[in-house]
Parts: structure tokens; sequence; C-alpha cells
């Protein structure tokens, strides 16, 4: 059986957290590991992930403040694995999720399914991230539009091994991971909507909703993706 890596970046998760892990643990195998890297929270998420108990979740606590997307690389920088599922702090995930995953990552590099959106009760806003972001897969389309939302997506351990270590200034970790994706590897987006992607008022991003970046931050971000996306390919045929 092919093991997995959870990995999350928390920072100040004490309201939702615990809901999160235990839709998760329930789904896990022994061998099988939550990676938790902490950015510092000043509230109580160390101490609710602590109460589980649970070998498999293995707490890391950041000497420095990272922000949420070295914080995530932190994480995945920690993966012992071969099959690394992003999660967010603050989302249910299905209990169909690890399984139908795994059905897809024989055949394929990178697994992206489809998610519900809900506000802080779990209440439907949109019933497709899908259809809110018309998703799916192409290296152009995706670096104007990210679609690889990263807690819906999995991958193979190989796909670390190109995406890390994150380049400087990067907007978010899954746009990253998405059109390196689309570089070297190969994907499938599915229509399973597979977790309850909750948005509110504490989200570190904003990635259902307009960005609040100027035209020169934006600017600046995509000709930073450009600029280390050819050194990978060059680096690659090389």
């Amino acid at each position: 059986m092919t093991e997995i890596s959870v990995c999350i970046a928390t920072f100040n998760g004490e309201k939702y957290i615990r809901d999160q892990i235990s839709s998760i643990l329930g789904q896990l195998s022994q061998g099988d590991e939550i990676i938790i890297t902490d950015d510092g929270s000043t509230d109580n998420t160390l101490e609710i992930l602590e109460d589980f108990k649970d070998p498999r979740i293995k707490i890391h606590q950041n000497k420095n403040r990272l922000g949420p997307v070295y914080n995530f690389e932190n994480a995945l920088s920690k993966a012992s694995n071969q099959y690394i599922f992003l999660a967010d702090q603050d989302d249910i995930w299905n209990e169909r999720k690890i399984k139908t995953f795994k059905s897809y990552l024989s055949d394929y590099d990178v697994v992206v399914s489809d998610c519900s959106v809900v506000d802080n009760d779990l209440n439907i806003t949109n019933p497709s991230f899908y259809a809110l972001r018309k998703s799916g897969k192409g290296l152009f389309k995706n670096f104007f539009q990210n679609s690889y939302l990263g807690c819906c997506m999995a991958f193979h351990r190989q796909v670390l091994k190109k995406a890390l270590p994150f380049p400087p200034q990067l907007p978010m970790h899954d746009i990253w991971l998405g059109l390196v994706t689309e570089l070297f590897f190969k994907s499938i987006f599915i229509e399973d909507k597979l977790i309850l992607f909750r948005r509110h008022h504490l989200n570190a991003t904003i990635t259902s909703e307009k960005s609040n970046h100027s035209l020169y931050q934006k600017f600046v971000f995509r000709k930073n993706l450009v600029f280390n996306l050819i050194r990978k390919f060059v680096f690659h045929l090389n």
C-alpha cells in the first residue's frame, strides 16, 4: 500500500482545525502522516493538535514567521511518503477523498478535484469551484488564472523534486506547483467535489475572490514566475 503525507501550514487556526484534522484522520492508514508546520500561532492551535495524541500527526514549529507560501514549502520539505496531499487548516474533507485520489494517482502524477465553496457555518455559497474559476489544464491558462487549488491537489513525490525549493516572491504556493506540473508532469482534473472549501474573514488567501494585488504587483509576480519557470526548463534540458 502506497503511504501518504498530508501537509498543512497552520497559523492561528483554533476555530476550525479540530474538525479538519478529524475529517482527515479517519481516512489514514497506519504508515501515513500529517505534517503540520505552525507559523507562530498565538491561539490554541498547537494545544488542539496535541490533544489528538496521534503519532501520525507530526508538528513542527517555525523559528521565524514565514507567511503562508513558505510555510507550505516548509511542510512539503518534511513530507516523507510517496503521495503528497495539501490541506488547509479550515476546510473539511469528504470521507472518499483519499480513496478517490489514490485511484487516479496510479495513472497520473498530479490529481486535482473540484470542491464546494462554503461559509463559516458550512453553508454552500458556490457549489463548484471549477465553475467559478473555469478550472482546467493548460500552461498559459493557469499562468493568468490559476486552477490548481492547493487544498484540492495531490501528487507524486517526484513533483517535489522539481518544485522545491520555491523561488522568492511567489504570490501563492499552488500556482507554482500548478505551472511546474504543466511543464513537466501528467495531470488530471476530476469532477468529484471532495472538500468543503471554507471562505471566511480569517483566511490567509483570497483564492475564490477578486485579488487585491495592484497591477504592478501582478506584473512583478508574473515576471518572477516566467523567469523561474525558464530556469527550471533550461536546467531540465541540461
